[in-house]
């Protein structure tokens, strides 16, 4: 409360002079300047957000989609991998590591495709707080 009490006591006592208004309207003009080159400038970083995002988009369906028809276009007989042992679990991963394989290659696409909506969904965000700040409304 002390400290709200001593900044209304220093606004009070705050007494603006505008006796110079070519200097005002000079400093004026600059900060306006500033301020919309950090707009420009949040707005190409979200441009370049939005391509990479597309991109990775992109690259990870070809990559996932390549990976997926490798694994089930090899012959079905033959396991991908094997331990070369004789304990039940192992052999068991070994006799059926096409299927794991398949199942883990899905949910890594699955996970990627979900984490690259996401943050297309923060990007989106963003770029609407930079329009509330840009037009002056509030974000309701």
């Amino acid at each position: 409360m002390k400290k709200d009490k001593a900044l209304e006591a220093l606004f009070l006592a705050h007494r603006p002079q505008f006796d110079d208004k070519e200097k005002f309207m000079e400093r004026l003009t600059r900060k306006l300047d500033a301020v919309e080159y950090l707009r420009r400038y949040e707005e190409a970083n979200l441009r370049r957000y939005k391509y990479a995002m597309l991109a990775a988009f992109v690259a990870g369906i070809v990559v996932g989609g390549a990976l997926l028809a490798l694994v089930l276009s090899a012959p079905s007989e033959l396991p991908l991998f094997t331990f070369h042992a004789s304990m039940g679990i192992l052999s068991a991963i070994g006799q059926s590591s096409r299927m794991l394989a398949t199942v883990a290659l899905s949910l890594i696409i699955g996970i990627s495709i979900i984490s690259i909506i996401n943050n297309v969904l923060d990007i989106a965000k963003m770029r609407f707080s930079i329009k509330t700040l840009r037009y002056g409304y509030e974000n309701r």
